[in-house]
C-alpha cells in the first residue's frame, strides 16, 4: 500500500517553490519556479504535480491579496494584487481543475505559521503571529488555534506608524508610501540605502530605521493580538543582529505596561526566528493540504 502525500505551493511574487511529502523530514521532492505570467507559471507548477503519484490534496499559501474564503465566489484567487499580470487569477481553481484532488488554499505568511504550529517555533501554541520582511511585509497566525482570517485576512504590513525622528524617506509602498511595508521591506531598504539588505554592514543607518519600525509594529500587535509568540522571518531577518535590538526596542516601548515573565525576564523566547527557516512556507502548504484531506496530524 502506497502512503499517502501531500502537495504544497509557496507561491511568492518572484518564485513558486513547490514539494511533494508529509513534514520536514519526509520532503520526497522540491522545486522552485520563477514565478512569470500566470499561464506560464501555473502550467509548470501543475505538471510537477501531475508527475507525481499518489497525492492525495494539495495546499496553497499565496502571496496576495487573495480571497481565502471557501464560501465565497472567488475563493482561490489572487485578487487585487499590484503584481503585474496577476490580478484576478483563479490559482486553486486551476489546479483543482488539472489535478482533480482537493485544494487548500491561504496566505503565504497564514501557511508559515501554519508550518510553525504544527513543526516549529510556535509548537504547542494557541495564539501566536508569524510576520515575514523580505520583498513584502506581510503576518499571519492562529488565534485561539484558528488561522487569523476575518473580513479579509490580515494585512500587517500594512500599519500605519509614527516616524523615526529625522526620517524624511517617503517609503515604497504604491498604496501607502511609509507604511510598515514602505519602511521594511527588502526594496524600501534598497531604494533607501542605494544597496540589497545583505550588502550592508550591521553598523549601517538604515537598521536604526528598520529596528524603529518593526519594533513599534510588534508593540501594536502585542497590545491587540496579545500573541503568546511572534515569529520574524523573511529573507530580510535573516540579518540575525535585528533580533537583539528589535527584542531590547519593543521593552522599552512596552516600558513594563505588559505584565507578562515572558516580555519582562524571557525576550529571548518570545520574538524569535522561524524554527523551520525558509521552509516554513511551504511546509505550511503541506499542513494546509493535509488537512484538506482530513489528516491533521
Amino acid at each position: 500500500m502506497h502512503q499517502k502525500l501531500f502537495g504544497g505551493v509557496e507561491a511568492g511574487g518572484t518564485k513558486f517553490v513547490c514539494a511533494v511529502g508529509t513534514g520536514p523530514d519526509a520532503l520526497t521532492d522540491i522545486v522552485t519556479i520563477d514565478t512569470t505570467t500566470p499561464a506560464e507559471t501555473l502550467q509548470r507548477t501543475a505538471a510537477f504535480f501531475q508527475r507525481r503519484e499518489n497525492l492525495t490534496s494539495i495546499g496553497i499559501g499565496s502571496f496576495g491579496p487573495v480571497d481565502p474564503d471557501p464560501d465565497s465566489d472567488t475563493f482561490g484567487y489572487i485578487t487585487s494584487t499590484p503584481k503585474e499580470g496577476w490580478a484576478n487569477t483563479n490559482f486553486a481553481g486551476h489546479l483543482q481543475h488539472a489535478l482533480g484532488i482537493p485544494v487548500a488554499f491561504d496566505t503565504d505568511v497564514n501557511a508559515a505559521a501554519l508550518g510553525e504550529h504544527r513543526w516549529g517555533a510556535a509548537r504547542g501554541l494557541d495564539t501566536f503571529i508569524y510576520l515575514t520582511v523580505g520583498t513584502g511585509v506581510g503576518g499571519g497566525g492562529l488565534s485561539r488555534g484558528r488561522r487569523l482570517r476575518g473580513l479579509v485576512h490580515p494585512e500587517m504590513g500594512h500599519l500605519r506608524l509614527p516616524r523615526a525622528e529625522g526620517d524624511t524617506f517617503q517609503g515604497v509602498c504604491p498604496f501607502h508610501g511609509d507604511c510598515l511595508e514602505g519602511m521594511t521591506s527588502g526594496p524600501a531598504i534598497r531604494t533607501r540605502s542605494g544597496r540589497p539588505p545583505e550588502e550592508l554592514e550591521p553598523g549601517d543607518s538604515a537598521w536604526t530605521f528598520q529596528v524603529h519600525y518593526l519594533s513599534m509594529a510588534l508593540v501594536n500587535y502585542i497590545c491587540v493580538l496579545s500573541p503568546e509568540r511572534i515569529i520574524l522571518g523573511g529573507g530580510v531577518m535573516n540579518q540575525h543582529h535585528l533580533f537583539p535590538r528589535i527584542r531590547e526596542h519593543v521593552g522599552r516601548l512596552l516600558n513594563g505596561y505588559i505584565q507578562a515573565e515572558l516580555i519582562l525576564d524571557d525576550i529571548e523566547s518570545y520574538i524569535v526566528p522561524p524554527t523551520l527557516g525558509n521552509r516554513s512556507g511551504v511546509l505550511g502548504a503541506i499542513a494546509l493540504a493535509s488537512e484538506a484531506s482530513g489528516r491533521p496530524d
